[in-house]
């Protein structure tokens, strides 16, 4: 079996350049291709790991090379914009900030259904309690420096939110840090104290805590923010051109997936836990074991979408000044992915 290739360059601005050969030879069924980009290694993109490792792709007639990781969403939107990409592997706030603007986008995949961004803090960082109130736990984060992938991202957008849920302004009150979405990277500046804190995608929380670095100090999965638990977050996304275009890739990307999602939830965990050690190479094995359940909990079976996760994805959205229009479900979510 053929692994996925090498991107041979990725341009600062957010163009990719893919060359090289797909990840599956051309068999019985006809394979059809795919590029793609993402905004990190975060456990969202996992399920893509898993189908790629166990062959799922090319079993489902899709290839594509290693998917460029560009390092904040925007640079996602940019990429899919000028078709430089097919498909974008981002969060909500990229969908729909870019569907305000009048672009014609098409939801793939719910990859990750809650806001699976954490607050993390260093072992130095002075505040309230992690058993503190969450008022108490934002207003400590005041006058600090906040690590965030960058402009425009889900990491920057949960910073405004909790923020102006105190009545601040994380760009006046805080100091945001744009560091990437390079875990090694987050990790040194919190270590090194070029920043108090870090808002970043799991697993990073859980690296982090698993070898002392720092603490998970606020972390709207285990249930810290209301609203944002069952939250359509992680996603796959492409443009409506895109979607018509390549329907048959597509859809075989989405078989694909919900194999990947099955094994993750009900295949053999040791098999599970070993391609999470090697889809992200480094973490402890605290680490690995704390988020073997946590993927259960938030990786669903289906690629769908649930309406209230969907709205409670815009809810927050407006809630953060980050969008002032409603965005139209159904123009969004097609009819196979729509869940009630």
């Amino acid at each position: 079996m053929n692994r996925r290739q090498l991107v041979k360059g990725v341009l600062a601005t957010g163009v990719v350049t893919l060359t090289g050969v797909g990840c599956s030879d051309t068999g019985a069924t006809k394979t059809g291709k795919l590029s793609i980009g993402q905004v990190s290694t975060s456990i969202a993109f996992f399920p893509m790991y898993v189908a790629t490792e166990k062959g799922y792709f090319e079993k489902e007639g899709v290839a594509f090379d290693e998917p460029a990781v560009l390092g904040n969403g925007s640079k996602v939107a940019a990429a899919l914009k000028s078709g430089s990409i097919e498909l974008g592997g981002g969060v909500m706030t990229d969908v729909l900030k870019l569907s305000e603007t009048g672009d014609a986008l098409s939801l793939v995949a719910d990859m990750v259904d809650t806001y699976y961004i954490d607050i993390i803090t260093g072992t130095k960082f002075e505040g309230a309690a992690v058993d503190a109130s969450l008022d108490e736990r934002i207003k400590s984060l005041k006058g600090k420096k906040i690590g965030i992938t960058g402009p425009g991202s889900g990491t920057e957008a949960l910073v405004i939110y909790l923020f102006k849920k105190v009545g601040l302004d994380a760009k006046k009150d805080a100091e945001l840090v744009n560091l990437g979405s390079e875990p090694t990277a987050a990790i040194g500046a919190l270590k090194g104290g070029q920043v108090d804190s870090l808002s970043f995608a799991q697993p990073l929380a859980q690296q982090v805590e698993g070898d002392g670095t720092g603490t998970t100090y606020i972390s709207p999965c285990r249930g810290d923010v209301p609203g944002l638990q069952h939250v359509s977050h992680g996603v796959m996304f492409t443009t409506a051109s895109v979607m018509k275009k390549k329907a048959k890739e597509i859809a075989a990307f989405q078989r694909a997936l919900v194999r990947a999602r099955k094994d993750i939830h009900g295949g053999d965990s040791a098999e599970i836990k070993k391609l999470l050690a090697a889809y992200r190479s480094g973490m402890p094995d605290s680490a690995l074991e704390a988020l073997l359940p946590l993927l259960k909990e938030e990786i669903r079976t289906t690629n769908g979408f649930p309406r209230s996760s969907f709205d409670a994805a815009v809810a927050f959205h407006k809630d953060s000044g980050l969008i002032t229009k409603d965005p139209d479900y159904d123009a969004l979510v097609p009819s196979s992915l729509r869940e009630t």
